[in-house]
């Protein structure tokens, strides 16, 4: 397996933002990029880090915190000005939705069935979308932070599955700042709130990949199985354990943007408390 422990050091030339070996954003997404992109940074001035860290060929998993409702737009635009086409997972019902639904398709976005407990059929739009070459940007933790400081909770192990069995690097993300602008409150109810002004600062930084090797099957092992069987084929326990490691990567590019040393253990929703 070759990319579980690749690293995203191709060379850039002096001076000039690192850029994807092949462009391909579908033109909706770049249209909509006209609009959002002013408007954001209006709002917020974007500070993007660790771009040269993202690889130049092939798919890949992005895997970010999850702070504020606008992060999905913080995130995908230092992806689209390195040349990706900001791939998210979103619900498979969305897709059916009348003119959400054809946005979604026009974007490239990849439908999760949700709705089913088997992990494997959840993320199976997803193999396919990197099997051809896409890469997609994942939320480890499924939902908006529920820590009381905004730290990453634990971890499900979509990405990690998804990585391991189809040989792609995880490229983890840190970001601060949008939750300034776009929020919820600590109550019960966790009331949102826009607070446009003053202008806030926005960071981004991606981190190398995520090392993985010591919970990967080898190539031969996962090339002797169907394109299928290649999700189910990771037991749970390495998925476990390598969202664990994602997550540790996420937390320490957090606390870099934050200047503070994180909290001993991780949030867990279920139980409410850290752990």
């Amino acid at each position: 397996m070759t990319v579980r422990s690749t690293t995203a050091s191709q060379q850039v030339t002096p001076g000039q933002p690192p850029r994807r070996d092949s462009v391909h954003i579908t033109p909706l997404v770049r249209l909509v990029a006209t609009v959002v992109v002013p408007v954001y940074r209006l709002l917020g001035r974007t500070k993007f880090e660790g771009l040269e860290n993202l690889p130049r060929t092939g798919a890949f998993v992005v895997t970010p915190n999850h702070t504020s409702e606008m992060d999905a737009m913080t995130v995908a635009m230092p992806l689209y000005q390195f040349g990706v086409n900001p791939t998210f997972l979103a619900k498979d019902s969305l897709f059916k939705v009348p003119v959400l639904g054809t946005i979604l398709r026009r974007t490239a976005q990849v439908p999760v069935h949700r709705g089913t407990a088997d992990s494997v059929k959840a993320l199976s739009a997803a193999q396919k979308h990197v099997a051809g070459g896409g890469s997609v940007i994942i939320y480890p933790e499924g939902t908006l932070t529920r820590d009381p400081e905004l730290w990453p909770m634990h971890g499900f192990p979509g990405a990690a599955r998804l990585a391991l069995a189809m040989e792609i690097p995880v490229i983890p993300v840190g970001h601060w700042g949008d939750e300034q602008i776009l929020g919820r409150g600590p109550d019960p109810q966790r009331k949102r709130w826009f607070r446009p002004w003053p202008r806030k600062t926005v960071r981004v930084k991606f981190g190398p990949p995520v090392d993985l090797s010591r919970w990967a099957p080898s190539s031969a092992e996962l090339d002797s199985l169907p394109g299928e069987q290649r999700l189910a084929s990771i037991p749970q326990g390495k998925t476990v354990a390598a969202t664990n490691a994602i997550m540790d990567a996420i937390t320490e590019l957090v606390a870099e943007l934050r200047g503070e040393q994180p909290p001993q253990g991780r949030w867990d929703r279920r139980r409410a408390e850290r752990r």
